[in-house]
C-alpha cells in the first residue's frame, strides 16, 4: 500500500534489482500527481519504475449516464448534478457547460464542508423552481471557470485520451480515460509487460449499473442487504463507503423502513377505525 506516486518512486529507488509498477487511478485529481511522477523518473533515470494507467474522465462519464442508455433504453431522470471539489479544482466550471447547454441540466460545484453541500442544494433547487439550467460555482474560494491550467498542461503533455474505456457499471465509453503518451513509452506498464485486457463478468441478478446511471435505486436490486452487503459486497456500488448502494445501506435503507412502518401504521388505524 502506498499512499503517493512519491512512494512508488522511492520504492523503486530503494530496489533497483526489482520493477515498480504504480497502479494510477482515479478522476483529473490524482491524475497530475502521477504525470509528475512519470517527468520525476524521466529526470532521475530511473528503469525500474512504470505506471499502469487507469486514470478516468468526470465528464465523459456524466454525458454517458445522461445519454440515453443503448441496452435499457431509457432516459435517466436526474434533476442536477453537485459538481466535484477536487476535480473541478483542476478542470475547472466551465467544463460542465455542456450538461446545461446540451442536457438541460443545472450543475452546482460543492466545496467539502457540511455548509458547502447544504448552500449547493439550496442553489439547485432554486435553479429547479427557476426553470433554469446553468453552471453555478459555490466553492469560488478554490475553483475558477479554466481550472488549474498548469496542470491541465502537465496532464497533456504526458498522457493522451483512449478511444474507448469500460467502466464498472457503465460498460465502456469512447474517449473516457487516459493512456501514457508514446514520448513516455518506457513507463507504461501495458507496454513494458505486453498486459492484455480481459473483461470482468457482473455478478448475476447486481443491479448497479441501472443504480450508478440513476434509473434504479438500491433497494431495487434483489442483492440488496441479503446476499449483497458492505461486508460481502457483489457489486461495485457496495464496494466502496463511497457507492450509492453503501451509502444507501447505512442511512438510506432505514428512512425507506420508517417510511414503510408509518403506512403499515396508519392502514393499520384506518381498519380499526373501519372496524
Amino acid at each position: 500500500m502506498v499512499y503517493s506516486v512519491s512512494d512508488a518512486l522511492e520504492l523503486a529507488r530503494a530496489n533497483p534489482d526489482r520493477q515498480v509498477v504504480f497502479f494510477g487511478i482515479g478522476f483529473e485529481t490524482t491524475t497530475p500527481p502521477t504525470a509528475l511522477g512519470i517527468l520525476e523518473a524521466q529526470r532521475s533515470g530511473l528503469q525500474n519504475f512504470s505506471v499502469f494507467c487507469n486514470h478516468v474522465l468526470t465528464p465523459a462519464a456524466m454525458n454517458a449516464i445522461l445519454d440515453v442508455s443503448p441496452d435499457a433504453g431509457e432516459s435517466v431522470e436526474i434533476d442536477g448534478f453537485i459538481g466535484p471539489s477536487h476535480v473541478s479544482v483542476i478542470i475547472g466550471s466551465d467544463a460542465y457547460r455542456f450538461c446545461a447547454q446540451e442536457y438541460d441540466r443545472p450543475v452546482v460545484i460543492a466545496g467539502f464542508e457540511p455548509l458547502d453541500v447544504l448552500q449547493s442544494i439550496l442553489m439547485l433547487v432554486r435553479q429547479i423552481n427557476d426553470g433554469r439550467a446553468e453552471v453555478e460555482n459555490q466553492y469560488t474560494r478554490a475553483v475558477t471557470p479554466g481550472g488549474n491550467r498548469k496542470a491541465q498542461d502537465i496532464v497533456a503533455d504526458v498522457f493522451t485520451l483512449r478511444d474507448s474505456f469500460e467502466w464498472r457499471g457503465l460498460g465502456s465509453i469512447p474517449r473516457s480515460a487516459l493512456a501514457i503518451a508514446d514520448k513516455y513509452a518506457q513507463f507504461d506498464a501495458e507496454r513494458r509487460f505486453e498486459l492484455c485486457y480481459q473483461a470482468a463478468e457482473g455478478t448475476r441478478g447486481c443491479e448497479c449499473p441501472a443504480v450508478l446511471r440513476g434509473a434504479k435505486r438500491p433497494i431495487d436490486c434483489k442483492l440488496f442487504a441479503t446476499a449483497c452487503t458492505p461486508e460481502s459486497p457483489l457489486g461495485s456500488c457496495m464496494v466502496s463507503d463511497e457507492g450509492a448502494c453503501a451509502a444507501y445501506f447505512t442511512y438510506g435503507r432505514f428512512r425507506e423502513d420508517a417510511l414503510q412502518r408509518q403506512a403499515q401504521h396508519r392502514e393499520g388505524r384506518r381498519a380499526g377505525r373501519a372496524g
